[in-house]
């Protein structure tokens, strides 16, 4: 069997985080968060989708990153439809619910595949985040593809990351990736805000809460990594419902018990940037 790779030594982490300091922000924005997994179909894309809206309501600028390239879901979840528009040097972000929006969703049909190698992947995301007129955004949400590879790199090398959130379900078949995940961001010195677990449980008639993934392996995973627990996001059929319309939850209805989850997280990463 292949041996892991050895930890980087502490020469390379002090070299790694002098270049680190010196990546280019992108144009028009304060501070970019990814939100990650590392695994895909754990709710990824509807968690930065109602993180943005929250951030939103209370009282941010926010736009909204597809990076996703092989699989863009924010068109869908935002029901948009229009190509963005361009004077020829830079594309202008789609503005829906308030929040400034670019996916490569909006320039191609969305049944075409993106097959793509990934040099041309790399070209796409420093299109979206060096060539859009991100207009005066205190944050900008990344929804970032599965896997450790070339966007991560692109984002955490190429482009300055102010922090990133982790998604995942508690079964130990999600939190495998995810450790990976942790770890590819704590070696390339990304801040990592914290774990969420997503699709925590499930409220059955009865008022009893089913934990159909199992329990724990979230929170357990970021004590095992010294990172935050963020908390648990239950799972009710209005959640998924609402992005199929295009409509996300905490926009829909921001009284629900999920949407005020995502306000509370909005309100503590404001707390901690603004």
């Amino acid at each position: 069997m292949p041996k892991e790779k050895p930890e980087l030594s502490d020469a390379i982490k002090k070299k790694m985080s002098g270049k680190l300091r010196e990546k280019n922000s992108i144009n028009g924005t304060k501070f970019t968060i990814a939100i990650s997994s590392a695994k895909g179909g754990v709710g990824k894309s509807t968690f930065a989708t109602n993180l943005a809206i929250a951030l939103k309501k209370v009282d941010c600028r926010v736009g909204l990153l597809d990076a996703d390239i092989y699989g863009p879901s924010i068109p869908k979840m935002l029901d948009i439809n229009d190509k963005p528009k361009s004077d020829g040097l830079k594309l202008e972000p789609i503005t829906k619910y308030d929040i400034q929006c670019m996916s490569i969703g909006f320039l191609a049909d969305q049944q075409t595949p993106m097959i793509w190698r990934g040099p041309m992947v790399t070209s796409a995301i420093k299109t979206f985040t060096q060539k859009v007129n991100w207009n005066n955004l205190d944050f900008i949400i990344i929804d970032m593809p599965p896997g450790t590879g070339d966007t991560q790199l692109t984002f955490s090398q190429d482009i300055k990351m102010d922090g990133a959130i982790i998604v995942s379900t508690p079964q130990e078949v999600a939190l495998l990736d995810v450790k990976r995940g942790i770890k590819m961001f704590d070696k390339l010195g990304v801040r990592i805000l914290g774990l969420v677990d997503n699709m925590s449980y499930f409220k059955g008639d009865d008022g009893k809460k089913y934990k159909i993934f199992g329990e724990g392996g979230v929170k357990k995973t970021a004590d095992e990594f010294q990172k935050e627990f963020l908390g648990e996001i239950p799972i009710y059929s209005e959640v998924g419902k609402s992005g199929d319309l295009g409509k996300p939850i905490v926009e829909a209805n921001p009284e629900h018990e999920v949407s005020k989850i995502y306000l509370n997280f909005a309100k503590k990463i404001k707390s901690i940037y603004l």
